[in-house]
């Protein structure tokens, strides 16, 4: 079996009603621990959790931030109980802010009962200090986005999370983050709002922290089956107290990307989501190219995609996105989309490695922080495996001299070989990937997953960096697009030119 991580999303949408009905049904350990929360929920005077959840219930759904909290916690603990039961064993369980509460129970280190009321006081006391502040993510990398904040020079404006090599979520009051839009506007960084019922991981909430420490029932902490990693802490769980961990997270920085890596250098290579949507699993698979990552819940049949997984055989699994048959509609981004820088006529700035969790993962989104994210267009998860190409020629960027070599050059497999180098190193720059991982022969976005916008966007540097502006109306590299078609193309166009 693979040395699998699950990873439990923060705030993130509102699940679909009804999505837990098939795993109630066939499972004693998911009605366990629905009726476990929906006990907790009772107590603390909000309705039943599982309702909606199981049935197809009609009209509205009564909203609160604890209800939705409790509603995600249903689900990442339902779609761990299913994991576990069909045989999927993990080496670690890591969360995204609020999700780190949901990893510790799943991992048996508290009673479900006691996270439950332990995420309801924590809304609650959020909730009672109001603050008017918001969430930002960046398609940068944290040193980036923490340089922007230290810019703007507010003390409670900070980089918040580190989602992915190019995704950075900020927190701060809304003025100032405002002025950080409009700066990272100026400076050709795409950004998104987002839309949670709590910004969190800033010292603006220090009162909300205190706040809990002194009002929270005590949790014990008993010893779990499972590791428990955070990304805020930077280490595994030890036996700290749990309202502590949770008040502490509330305004520390959350790095998801080097939690990640950390995981996939110690052998982890699949990432299994315990969700609905692809949200941290966007972040992992932003800052670990080549990994696998499952999704059970945005599959049609979760139960079959988690026995494939256990028999070896996720590779029958198709690729293609699946379009759920009701989507929801999300609060909050998920950390699901890693933002791309806009094009640019003149090379962008190289981009470090750097990371919800509150994480690696991100965005790599919040995503996001609870991350977050920006309201997306239901785009569940991609099951697949980036096979890693044969090892190709070191990589280095292009100079002035290597394009009046590629102009005076009589041979076509050098030039072509030259400006294949050149464009991956291209893309795996934007994209954030090793460029030795992107194939010639690789879909840009059947393999890789580049959405269609990028495509354009990447196109456009690659006609801008040769100065042949018809490449960028040339559609079918964007509709069946590799790097390969693409390095032909720009031979070919080069050697027209020099024709004429």
């Amino acid at each position: 079996m693979v040395d699998s991580v699950f990873v439990m999303p923060g705030t993130v949408a509102a699940p679909r009603t009804g999505i837990l009905r098939d795993l109630h049904s066939r499972y004693e350990t998911v009605r366990e621990a629905l009726t476990r929360i929906d006990k907790a929920a009772r107590e603390l005077g909000l309705p039943d959790i599982s309702t909606r959840l199981i049935e197809d219930v009609a009209g509205g759904r009564p909203y609160s931030p604890e209800v939705q909290y409790l509603e995600i916690f249903a689900v990442s603990l339902s779609t761990y109980h299913l994991l576990v039961a069909e045989g999927v064993e993990p080496v670690a369980i890591v969360g995204q802010s609020i999700g780190e509460l949901w990893a510790l129970a799943a991992a048996g280190h508290v009673s479900v009962g006691d996270a439950a009321r332990l995420a309801v006081a924590r809304s609650r006391a959020l909730t009672r200090q109001a603050w008017p502040g918001t969430m930002l993510a960046v398609g940068v990398d944290g040193r980036r986005a923490g340089s922007l904040a230290g810019l703007i020079g507010h003390p409670h404006l900070v980089l918040a999370c580190e989602n992915t090599p190019r995704q950075s979520v900020l927190s701060g009051p809304r003025r100032q983050i405002d002025e950080a839009e409009r700066v990272a506007e100026a400076l050709g960084w795409s950004s998104v709002r987002l839309d949670v019922p709590h910004p969190t991981h800033t010292p603006a909430v220090a009162q909300a922290a205190r706040d809990l420490l002194a009002t929270a029932p005590r949790v014990s902490y008993g010893g779990g089956r499972w590791r428990v990693s955070s990304p805020w802490l930077g280490r595994d769980i030890g036996d700290e107290d749990p309202v502590e961990l949770v008040a502490g997270a509330l305004t520390a920085q959350v790095r998801m990307l080097h939690t990640v890596r950390a995981l996939h250098a110690a052998g982890a290579d699949t990432f299994i989501e315990c969700g609905e949507w692809p949200v941290v699993t966007r972040f992992v698979e932003a800052s670990v190219p080549g990994i696998q990552s499952v999704v059970p819940l945005s599959e049609h049949d979760p139960v079959a995609a988690v026995r494939a997984l256990v028999a070896g055989r996720t590779e029958t699994v198709s690729p293609q996105v699946r379009t759920p048959a009701s989507p929801p509609v999300p609060v909050r981004p998920a950390p699901t989309l890693v933002l791309p820088p806009p094009v640019a006529t003149t090379p962008a700035p190289a981009v470090p490695a750097v990371p919800t969790v509150p994480a690696a993962a991100v965005p790599a989104a919040p995503s996001a922080p609870e991350v977050l994210p920006a309201p997306i267009a239901p785009t569940p998860p991609v099951l697949s495996v980036l096979a890693p190409p044969t090892p190709q020629a070191p990589v280095t960027p292009a100079s002035p001299a290597t394009v009046d070599h590629l102009s005076s050059a009589s041979d076509a497999d050098g030039q072509y070989a030259v400006v294949l180098t050149e464009i991956r190193a291209l893309y795996g720059d934007y994209l954030g990937y090793p460029p030795e991982l992107l194939g010639d022969d690789d879909g840009l976005e059947s393999d890789l997953g580049v959405e269609s916008l990028k495509q354009v966007a990447l196109l456009g540097r690659v006609a801008d960096r040769y100065g042949l502006p018809d490449l960028r109306a040339n559609t079918s590299l964007l509709t069946v697009g590799t790097l390969g078609r693409i390095a032909q193309a720009v031979v070919q166009a080069r050697g027209e030119a020099t024709a004429r």
